[in-house]
């Protein structure tokens, strides 16, 4: 069933993340009302009416394509985390975040994207990074690569001994004892700040742009779409005891994902010293 679907026209996927945009964020982009805007975990983990509808515009749709899936959604799993299970289960998986960046989105800053991934037994197949504000759409299928907007992409690597630039966790998203993991990236050689929408960072290496992201928290549907992104680019991850990402959890972190393989062992070295 998978490989079926995997090998027919993935631009069906496409067009259902920009129609659930184009349906139910964008007319709310810059317009949004004080009551569509509602916190939940505190101030700094904010849920808006878009990324509720646009979820669950997505999770039909998505639904309908491939039959048999299940969709892990931001929301839907905030609702009831039994939802989080599906992960590792034995269907396809749909892996959704309708709105990462949604601090950006409440602002009316373009830095915002929709994530999508499909994943199986743990595998990530394909997934679609889709900043509508930016009229950008990154697609990464699993052993075909990446492209951004139609035209394919590759992360590159830095200069040797450059210094990296290195997106990380938010301050305002980390305990003390997160800060103080991620503080070995305040080291020389190191040029480390804040993230934005980690879906955007992750396109950001993925492109060449960025050298590394270094993140402390394991939510897939974060990380599952940039994650394939930077590798079917030729980029690289890893956890910090060396192994790669798990979308199931039970990670060692922090984690990387880096232009290449000696950025990211630079910034895990970085990180070892800090955790």
């Amino acid at each position: 069933m998978i490989d079926d679907f995997l090998a027919g026209d993935l631009t069906e996927v496409e067009a259902a993340v920009r129609a659930a945009a184009a349906a139910e964020i964008m007319p709310r982009y810059r317009q949004l009302a004080a009551h569509e805007i509602v916190e939940k975990n505190g101030p700094h983990d904010l849920v808006t009416t878009a990324d509720r509808l646009a979820e669950e515009h997505l999770t039909a749709a998505l639904s309908r394509l491939l039959p048999g899936s299940v969709v892990v959604g931001e929301e839907a799993v905030h609702a009831d985390p039994e939802v989080y299970e599906a992960l590792s289960g034995e269907a396809p998986v749909w892996i959704v975040d309708p709105v990462d960046g949604t601090r950006q989105f409440v602002r009316g800053e373009p830095g915002f994207c929709t994530l999508v991934a499909l994943a199986h037994r743990g595998e990530l197949l394909a997934s679609w990074t889709y900043a509508a504000a930016l009229d950008e759409m990154a697609v990464a299928v699993r052993g075909r690569g990446a492209t951004l907007n139609g035209t394919a992409i590759r992360s590159g690597s830095p200069t040797p001994d450059a210094v990296l630039r290195v997106a990380m966790s938010h301050p305002d998203y980390t305990t003390d004892a997160q800060k103080k993991a991620l503080l070995g990236l305040r080291t020389e050689g190191i040029d480390a700040r804040p993230c934005g929408s980690a879906g955007l960072e992750y396109l950001a290496v993925a492109r060449g742009e960025l050298d590394s992201v270094a993140f402390n928290w394991e939510y897939a549907w974060d990380h599952a779409a940039g994650l394939l992104l930077v590798t079917e680019a030729g980029g690289t991850q890893a956890t910090l005891s060396g192994v790669p990402f798990r979308i199931a959890g039970g990670n060692d972190l922090p984690f990387t994902a880096a232009r290449d393989r000696a950025t990211a062992d630079r910034v895990l070295a970085a990180l070892r010293t800090g955790a």
